[in-house]
């Protein structure tokens, strides 16, 4: 059975909520470690980024596989106003909200699979990452 888990994110809690359960998926898929506070930590992004830029969405923490190798995804979505210029989003130093501008770009080096997906006509953003065991 595989394991899936949703928590609904609107408040500086609900990130709280997010990282534990992520980390709590991870360690029973056999993650440890380093790689416990890595998920824990990409999760907290795309969770503070519903929470700055759409107010609320989701993020989704289910096992991973593709039949050779196993690990976590982790979905975040919003329905928020999205990402007007994505390739931009995703330079070390942009934001649009007056922070550093690493939040997307240290997601991506976290994991070993990421996407975006954002619609500027209020179909929000959805962000997709991976991370295989070793």
């Amino acid at each position: 059975m595989q394991v899936r888990k949703v928590v609904r994110v609107a408040t500086d809690r609900d990130i709280v909520a997010a990282r534990e359960i992520g980390k709590a998926v991870a360690r029973e898929l056999g993650f440890d470690g380093v790689e416990l506070v890595v998920i824990a930590t990409a999760i907290s992004e795309v969770a503070r980024n519903i929470i700055s830029y759409a107010v609320c969405g989701e993020v989704e923490v289910t096992e991973a596989g593709n039949g050779q190798r196993r690990g976590i995804e982790i979905v975040a979505r919003d329905h928020g106003p999205g990402i007007a210029d994505v390739e931009r989003a995703m330079q070390d130093g942009y934001s649009t909200g007056g922070g550093l501008g690493l939040g997307l770009p240290g997601c991506r080096r976290l994991v070993d699979e990421f996407s975006i997906d954002s619609c500027t006509d209020g179909g929000g953003t959805t962000v997709t990452m991976r991370k295989w065991l070793n």
